[in-house]
């Protein structure tokens, strides 16, 4: 059994969809992160970086913080979703999204949807981040079904940043490929049912 410690985020949500595609039992534990609750003492002791997602797992008697590290964590443990075959390909693609899909993109959402109006320098540079990025992403996917040849780590990680599109002022009627990949992964049943597993209910954003 696995304990989830999450919130409704991009990166909240790769755990819980990632647990859904697993098929396997896991308890969620919310953390407010409206509220602070992140910052308990309690919490400290699982996530020392005061951040969600963070996991138990109860077989293990294990503690794991960062998305990223989870998600190399549970592929590694259940032998799914980072194939053998394509393996430095997901990986490629799976840092990618740690490097500069959440990063880049969490900062688009600061400057375009939290706080618009307040810079228009930091509204030109994170809007040209996000084009930029959504470009790299339609041509791999102009070749690949998935990121990384298959469906793996690097199209879950990536998945719930780019169901934020509209938090991006991202038309994705101009990046044919990376929408044809959206509507794909958004129907998966794992998808749908780890996208709202705590918090107020949220549509899946579409088109």
């Amino acid at each position: 059994m696995i304990n989830l410690y999450t919130w409704p985020t991009p990166n909240g949500r790769k755990i819980s969809i990632l647990l859904e595609e697993l098929e396997i039992s896991y308890n969620v534990i919310p953390i407010n992160i409206n509220k602070n609750e992140q910052f308990s003492k309690e919490f400290s002791l699982i996530s020392p970086s005061n951040k969600i997602p963070a996991i138990f797992d109860q077989e293990a008697k294990k503690n794991i913080f960062e998305s990223g590290a989870i998600m190399l964590y549970l592929a590694d443990k259940f032998k799914k979703f980072l194939p053998i075959k394509y393996h430095w390909q997901v990986i490629e693609w799976f840092m990618f999204q740690q490097t500069q899909v959440g990063p880049l993109l969490g900062q688009t959402h600061q400057f375009l949807f939290y706080n618009p109006g307040k810079s228009k320098f930091a509204e030109e540079k994170y809007k040209n981040y996000a084009k930029r990025i959504y470009q790299t992403l339609d041509l791999q996917l102009k070749k690949n079904e998935y990121l990384g040849f298959k469906y793996s780590i690097a199209d879950i990680a990536t998945w719930p940043w780019v169901a934020r599109f509209e938090r991006q002022r991202i038309d994705l009627e101009k990046y044919p490929n990376v929408l044809r990949w959206y509507k794909l992964i958004a129907d998966r049943p794992a998808v749908i049912k780890g996208y709202n597993v705590v918090g107020t209910f949220e549509k899946i954003p579409l088109t």
